[in-house]
């Protein structure tokens, strides 16, 4: 296709006039449409066995810049706009990002999809098409506030298909109309599809904040992401969401499955379902319930199913590993209780330990572990990094990994560098394409040549000039879009941007920040500037992690005012942060903050994006960081802090005698602690924000902590401030940007799904 012939007749047709005459939001739906003629036109790979991927999310991000790559015209396009006088990068700021996940769990889901296509596998996504994502961020008063966060225009990358599915409720039934966003393979010529169930009349957004009546079921099944879940009703909003997309996911299975001409005695010769978390762990009794009503026996159903189901662990955390009451199912699909009762039977006669079972606690009351449905009644379980695997198999698991060894299996995550360099950071692909050759595209390992340029000083220096440029383009859009505030490019970038969760200890990260500014107070100034950057949203109904945002945004307000401290620090929180905002922050961190508590965070893949564009590790020994500071190198990352081993020990003794294993209080009277806490509620700070939130993170603090911020933060701070000194040797620290790049090729996900497929699903 002759992608400017195609950009005029398109431009000519819709607004009656050529591209150059076209204002940016008439050629980003030019361009929209000429990608989606591509793509559709592509064939969906074939064979004899197909992926569906269930996930609750699925965070894409913006799309036109990846598609216009994965099709092989985006230099065409970016050079027929050119020719306009136009920009792609304004182009593409019209774009609205689509509302379809939230953190990891969502964009890892994105990149799977990614890489599943450019493998040229047969897969495809299955989720919701959420209208108003999970909130809108906005800050007023140092607060979080949630708005909807809608997204879907008259031209967006949905296709409508005509494809409906009815899904039986208790209260009756509710109708699933199908839309498909094409999912094209790089280099493959082949496209997949992330299939979104829908209602079919949707409720507009709430006329203020995201408060909607949740019993208005049929209406509001797709309105959010993750509904607040601190009522009954919100947390049968969510089971009834998961029954919507796993009944309907099911059904288009076995649509699909009969279009082959294939009985459904056959399913697991040519159907693999990925359970993505819990979320979707109904689809295990759906699909004994559908393939009985088509006459098989209970038998071959559960046999059927057993050779179809693999899941997918992300986590440790109890609140992630979902466990609904038996009522709440009876409610929402009464038809699956007695399928679940019989399941449990089955698992009970095999494995009598009451520790395994599927449903536990006293009959009216019984409580369904979805975890365990999907470990008995699948064939697969996964990890996603080396440490969190054997975590699950040694502690978490242990009682199903005695059971059912070869079952368990590690798959570290990864990312697509396609997206996470050459989209969002053109100026260092093109260096890697220099130096490396443009095959690490489709080979991530080549980066590794890039180690022959470890004592090069012009390559050096070029790491060096790229960054300062991603950190300039970063400041430019915080003074443009963040309230007009204003970076430094030439101070140390310092990020943490992720989900607001305690575990992840952005409130240890803020410790710090009051650590450099009772030092600068003091008259200790350091030896550069430092720019701490946040981004994160807390859910709604999380009261400690909006505290610690509101911790924040106070320390932000409190050094912005203050003349002997703003030279040397400045805090900033993006509000709203999303995909968009990732892309233009990666590329421009210098120290990247990954700094769980160990044990706690499955694997990490913000940690990989930062590697790859060059940013340095401060990070604990969890989930992924372990695997990156094997690769780089103790020289080239800085770790700190209690290892899991240790923590998981403190937390069984605190389980067994709460007057044992950690005790918070013990490290917040330690001298070098104690100042930073109380800070919390000086009235320095108290002056500036809401004294009863930071009273009550105070409280937790020294209370309590249940993430043990207060055990690692003296170690955090030696090390951070370590790096900080370190950053000052500039070429020393461009060797260190260098190996992360270089190492940075074993996180492609493009690895991680060939062994996926390799181990598990078996496509083809």
């Amino acid at each position: 296709m002759d992608v400017k012939q195609r950009m005029q007749e398109l431009a000519q047709a819709r607004y009656g006039r050529e591209p150059a005459q076209c204002g940016d939001g008439e050629l980003y739906r030019v361009l929209l449409q000429l990608t989606q003629e591509l793509a559709q036109a592509r064939p969906a790979p074939q064979g004899e066995r197909k992926l569906y991927y269930f996930s609750a999310e699925f965070l894409i991000g913006k799309l036109l810049s990846n598609n216009l790559l994965a099709l092989g015209i985006y230099d065409e396009a970016k050079q027929a706009l050119a020719q306009c006088g136009k920009s792609l990068a304004a182009i593409e700021d019209v774009e609205p990002e689509p509302s379809l996940g939230n953190g990891g769990l969502g964009r890892l889901a994105a990149c799977f999809l990614d890489s599943i296509a450019a493998l040229g596998l047969p897969g495809d996504g299955v989720g919701l098409n959420y209208h108003y994502g999970l909130f809108k961020q906005e800050f007023h008063m140092s607060h979080q506030f949630e708005q909807p966060n809608p997204w879907i225009e008259d031209d967006s990358w949905l296709i409508p298909t005509g494809t409906e599915f009815e899904v039986p409720f208790g209260f009756g039934p509710v109708k699933a109309r199908l839309f498909d966003i094409a999912v094209p393979g790089a280099n493959t010529g082949i496209a997949n599809r992330l299939h979104l169930f829908d209602v079919e009349h949707p409720a507009p957004a709430p006329r203020e904040g995201i408060d909607f009546d949740k019993t208005d079921l049929p209406a509001h099944l797709t309105s959010f992401l993750y509904p607040d879940d601190s009522d009954e009703a919100g947390r049968l909003l969510r089971v009834y969401q998961q029954y919507f997309m796993v009944s309907a996911g099911a059904q288009l299975i076995l649509k699909e499955l009969d279009e082959r001409g294939c009985g459904p005695e056959t399913l697991s010769d040519h159907v693999a379902v990925q359970i993505n978390d819990t979320h979707p762990s109904m689809v295990i009794p759906e699909l004994v319930r559908l393939l009985a009503a088509r006459g098989l026996t209970m038998d071959q159903a559960v046999e059927q199913v057993s050779k179809t189901c693999a899941y997918t662990n992300h986590t440790i955390l109890a609140e992630a590993l979902e466990k609904w009451p038996l009522t709440f199912i009876e409610k929402v699909a009464p038809q699956l209780v007695p399928i679940i009762r019989e399941l449990d039977a089955r698992a009970r006669a095999a494995h009598p330990d009451p520790k395994v079972a599927i449903l536990q606690g006293e009959e009216g009351k019984e409580i369904v572990h979805m975890a365990h449905l999907d470990i008995h009644f699948g064939y697969s379980v996964n990890g996603v990094a080396a440490l969190h695997t054997e975590i699950l198999k040694g502690s978490e698991l242990r009682h199903f990994y005695d059971i059912y060894p070869a079952k368990f299996n590690n798959k570290t995550n990864g990312v697509t560098l396609r997206r996470w360099l050459e989209v969002c950071n053109p100026q260092l692909a093109a260096l890697l394409d220099q130096c490396v050759g443009p095959e690490w595209r489709a080979d991530p390992t080549r980066l590794s040549r890039l180690m022959d340029y470890y004592n090069d000083s012009p390559v050096l220096e070029k790491l060096l000039d790229i960054k300062a440029a991603n950190k300039r383009a970063a400041s430019d859009l915080f003074a443009r879009d963040q309230y007009g505030i204003r970076l430094d490019p030439d101070a140390v970038f310092d990020i943490q941007v992720k989900r607001l969760h305690e575990y992840k200890r952005q409130q240890m990260n803020a410790l710090y920040v009051i650590h450099k500014y009772l030092e600068i107070k003091a008259g200790k100034t350091p030896q550069r500037p430092v720019t701490v950057i946040f981004g994160a949203k807390a859910a709604p109904a999380y009261v400690m992690a909006k505290h610690i945002i509101h911790l924040i945004l106070c320390l932000r307000r409190l050094i912005e005012n203050d003349p002997q401290v703003r030279p040397w620090l400045h805090v900033a929180m993006v509000e709203n942060y999303n995909v968009t905002w990732a892309e233009r922050l990666i590329p421009a961190c210098d120290i990247s903050e990954q700094i769980s508590l160990a044990s706690k965070e499955a694997s990490g893949t913000g940690n990989m994006k930062f590697m790859a564009n060059g940013a340095v590790t401060l990070g604990t020994l969890d989930g992924a960081n372990v695997e990156i500071a094997e690769l780089v190198g103790p020289d080239n990352i800085y770790t700190f802090g209690a290892g899991s081993n240790y923590v998981i020990e403190l937390y069984d003794q605190k389980m067994k005698d709460g007057a044992k294993g950690y005790q918070s209080r013990v490290y917040y009277e330690r001298p070098a602690v104690k100042p930073l806490v109380d800070f919390l509620i000086s009235p320095a700070l108290t002056s500036l924000g809401d004294e009863a939130a930071l009273k009550a993170l105070w409280t937790d603090l020294t209370t309590k902590d249940w993430f043990m911020a207060l055990l690692d933060v003296e170690a955090y701070t030696a090390a951070r401030d370590r790096a900080i000194a370190d950053y000052g040797d500039r070429a020393a620290w461009a060797r260190k940007m260098l190996v992360n790049t270089a190492r940075s090729g074993y996180f492609s996900s493009d690895r991680t799904i060939a062994e996926y497929n390799r181990d598990i699903w078996r496509l083809g």
